[in-house]
Formats: structure tokens, C-alpha cells, sequence
């Protein structure tokens, strides 16, 4: 890092170091006006069986709303940010795990190393989405080519990946996971396995499956979906290790997605996401707050509901000229290379058979 860099990146933490004060009040507030919510929804999803399914489905939609807003007291807790006491933060960071089904000490880890190298194109591959350059993929080998349009397919993304991050790769510790994580992990799946079996002993396993289902399938493919979207937009950062800037992967690599009020509530203000990543110590209630009170936080690439849907055809990052492009776009750009190295190779060629 560089010392402009350092200057600018303390400059920036120094605006919004005020705002990373937790709260206890709004913390607690926002535990009963979100857990709250929730408990009351899936219990009116279930007594709502015996009129309709189709009543059933919307109260189960807006408590896959809570369910994210309980992922991002889960989130602020893996950062320290929820409460001061690093212990309170742990325990309720392991509650909300079981309620969101993310083990918290895997995530924590993982989700540091993401912080820590987002945008380095040289420290990709934990705790992100899998992204190739232009320049891997043509280099690929068919079956990786393969593998990596199946794996960027929205309806693999977005439709499959909720039930195979979810239910099924949290349910394991990464190769090499420390005891502490791998304990958490086994609580974790305790805790869903007792909590799920009292309920199924409760209301029945067809009644439990008809409610939670749904909320685990809406609530997996938004979380999903802010994730990628937060950090897949045109013209977003990238670059390699040597170039790699810690304050400009936060604002020029993350996003403001700027959403509807209600959902910026229910999301709990992780639209926010540049002023999360350069300071993960704001709490998700300080972060528009920290926004709007620094100018330069201002100039982060705005996305919208609707423009954020062109990040579906996202799929390589082209180093060359710094965007996001499709697979047909990439087509086009080799395309037009061969001819131009085709002309290169006539000029180049007489000169060789000459000698």
C-alpha cells in the first residue's frame, strides 16, 4: 500500500469512526423488532394451513424477510459490531446461526478472509463467488469451461444454490478448520437437528416442511442475491496483489445498492456494502448514517432494483478493459483478436521465410 493510499484509507476511517459505536439500545431494539416479527409469521404460516397454501406462501415471504434481517444481526456479530462484549456477540452470533442455519465460526472465518483480499484478483476463492478472467477461461480446459457455466447459470445460482449452500456445505467444516470452528459447527447442527425435531413433534413433519421450507428457499436465494450482486456490477475493481488497494476495493469494488425503503429495513442497510467493507466495525444501523455524513462514501457506484438485474449476465471479468462481460460478449472480443493476429502473423511471416 502505498502512503497516498494509507493517507486516504485514514482519512476515511477517521470520518467514520464515530459511527462505529455500537449501541445497546438500538441493538437489543433491533433483536425484538426482528425475532419478533419472525416468530409471529411462521407461527401465522402454520395456522394458516387449514384456510389456504396460497395465505401460507405470503406470510412465509415476508418471514424470509426476517430471516435476512436476523442473518445481518448474525453478520454484524461476526465482525464485533452488534454488541461490545465480545462474548455477548459470539452467543448470539451462534443463535442467530441456528435460526439462519450458518454455522457461526465457519462463516466468521471465511468471511474475514473475504474482507480482507475482495477485489484481489490474486486472493480470490474463499468465502466469495467464483469469478474467472476472460483470460482463465480461454486458457481453461473444457470440462473446467463447463463446470464454471453451470456453476454461473442464474438458475444453478440463485434456485439450487440456496439448498446446496444451506442445507447442504455449511453442514461441514472446511479441510484444516481450527477445534473452536469445528465444535461450532457441530453445535450448529445440533442445535437446527433438536430445534427442527421439537417443532416436527409439535405440528407434524408435513406442517413443518409446507412452512419452513419455503422460508428457508426465499431467504437462501435473497441472501444469495445481495452477496452477488454487491460485488458483481460493470465496472467494479479488480486488480492483482502488487496493484491492490484496501480503500478503493471498498468503494469502487463494492456497491450502493439503493433500495426501496421497507427493504433497506429488512435487509437491514446491508445496501450500504462500501461503507460495511471499508469499515466492518459499523454497526448495520450507523451505516447510512456513516454514509451520508462522508462525501466521498457518496461517489460508490449506485445500483437499483432494476439495474442491479443486468448483473445476471455477468459472468468473466476482462482484465483488459476493466468490466464485467457475458460469455457471448467475451465470444465477440476473441473473435475480433484473430483477425487483427491474423495480419500480424502475415507482416511478421515474410520476414522469417526471407532468412
Amino acid at each position: 500500500m502505498t502512503t497516498n493510499q494509507t493517507s486516504q484509507l485514514s482519512s476515511l476511517k477517521k470520518s467514520v469512526a464515530p459511527y462505529e459505536k455500537t449501541d445497546r439500545k438500538a441493538s437489543i431494539y433491533q433483536l425484538i423488532n426482528t425475532l419478533g416479527p419472525l416468530v409471529l409469521l411462521w407461527t401465522a404460516a402454520y395456522f394458516s394451513l387449514s384456510v389456504s397454501y396460497w395465505l401460507t406462501l405470503l406470510f412465509a415471504v415476508p418471514a424470509a424477510g426476517f430471516v435476512i434481517r436476523t442473518f445481518i444481526i448474525f453478520h454484524d456479530c461476526c465482525h464485533g459490531s452488534f454488541f461490545k462484549n465480545r462474548k455477548a456477540n459470539d452467543i448470539l452470533g451462534t443463535i442467530t446461526g441456528v435460526l439462519t442455519l450458518v454455522p457461526y465460526r465457519q462463516w466468521k472465518h471465511s468471511h474475514s478472509i473475504h474482507h480482507a483480499g475482495s477485489s484481489n484478483l490474486d486472493k480470490r476463492g474463499i468465502g466469495d463467488i467464483w469469478i474467472m478472467t476472460v483470460d482463465e477461461y480461454e486458457a481453461a480446459k473444457p470440462m473446467q469451461r463447463l463446470y464454471y457455466r453451470i456453476y454461473r447459470n442464474p438458475l444453478v445460482m440463485f434456485v439450487i444454490g440456496p439448498i446446496a449452500v444451506f442445507l447442504i456445505q455449511y453442514r461441514f467444516n472446511a479441510k484444516g478448520a481450527r477445534r473452536k470452528e469445528r465444535m461450532n459447527t457441530y453445535l450448529t447442527n445440533f442445535s437446527i437437528v433438536a430445534l427442527y425435531s421439537g417443532l416436527i413433534m409439535l405440528i407434524g413433519w408435513q406442517a413443518f416442511l409446507l412452512v419452513q421450507l419455503p422460508i428457508v428457499f426465499v431467504s437462501g436465494f435473497l441472501g444469495i442475491w445481495l452477496f452477488y450482486v454487491q460485488h458483481q456490477f460493470e465496472d467494479t475493481y479488480f486488480e492483482h496483489d502488487e496493484e491492490w488497494s484496501y480503500v478503493n476495493a471498498a468503494v469502487e469494488g463494492s456497491s450502493y445498492y439503493k433500495l426501496p425503503k421497507l427493504l433497506q429495513w429488512i435487509t437491514g442497510n446491508i445496501g450500504f456494502h462500501h461503507v460495511h467493507h471499508l469499515s466492518p466495525k459499523v454497526p448495520n444501523y450507523n451505516l447510512e448514517l456513516a454514509h451520508n455524513a462522508t462525501p466521498p462514501l457518496q461517489k460508490a457506484t449506485t445500483i437499483t432494483l432494476s439495474t442491479s438485474l443486468q448483473a445476471l449476465k455477468y459472468r468473466l471479468w476482462d482484465e483488459e478493459h476493466k468490466t464485467f462481460v457475458s460469455f457471448k460478449e467475451m465470444k465477440q472480443r476473441l473473435q475480433q483478436k484473430k483477425p487483427a493476429a491474423a495480419e500480424v502473423l502475415k507482416v511478421i511471416k515474410p520476414g522469417f521465410q526471407s532468412k
